[in-house]
């Protein structure tokens, strides 16, 4: 396997390896978040949308398309919430999750709804959000199981470190 290391700002940390045929990541122009148009996204979560409906056509387009689906289950309080979804939303990362995913942005509200998605994957409260589960919609099994809270701390890494921890589950 090819180790994807995912330099953090406060220091190197490996916390996640690559299977050999992941897509490459795209290269973010942005260096740190302080490049990142301000201000960041107030609401990058749909507080009143049906969070099941919307993960149940994610992963039927999913299938169709030969893409994976990511389910990404935060809240709009949330600074590292707020933080990756303006990185997902930088020209060359969104072009990439185009390519690859099926995005859903689940609202968790402060762990008080929506919590039936990813108990549906075994996991009944997520230990921090961020939390990204990656769904192989053929089988709707998650793909990157014991690593859905690995951005929860968003802010501590680089858009890069984002952009390569997402782009190591493709293909």
């Amino acid at each position: 396997m090819r180790l994807l290391s995912l330099a953090l700002l406060a220091g190197a940390s490996l916390i996640s390896a690559s299977p050999a045929m992941a897509a490459p990541a795209p290269h973010m122009k942005a260096a740190s978040f302080a490049a990142l148009p301000q201000p960041l996204p107030a609401t990058p979560y749909n507080e009143t949308a049906n969070a099941q409906q919307e993960v149940a056509a994610a992963i039927a387009r999913a299938k169709k398309n030969h893409k994976l689906v990511l389910l990404d289950l935060g809240g709009n309080w949330c600074p590292d919430c707020r933080i990756l979804a303006a990185t997902m939303a930088q020209p060359e990362l969104a072009a990439f999750m185009r390519k690859h995913y099926e995005v859903v942005m689940v609202d968790v509200g402060r762990y008080t709804k929506n919590l039936d998605i990813s108990a549906a994957y075994g996991i009944d409260r997520p230990k921090g959000v961020p939390a990204l589960f990656v769904v192989d919609p053929k089988t709707n099994k998650l793909i990157n199981e014991g690593r859905v809270t690995a951005l929860s701390d968003a802010r501590s890494m680089t858009p890069q470190a984002l952009a390569d921890w997402v782009a190591q589950w493709t293909k």
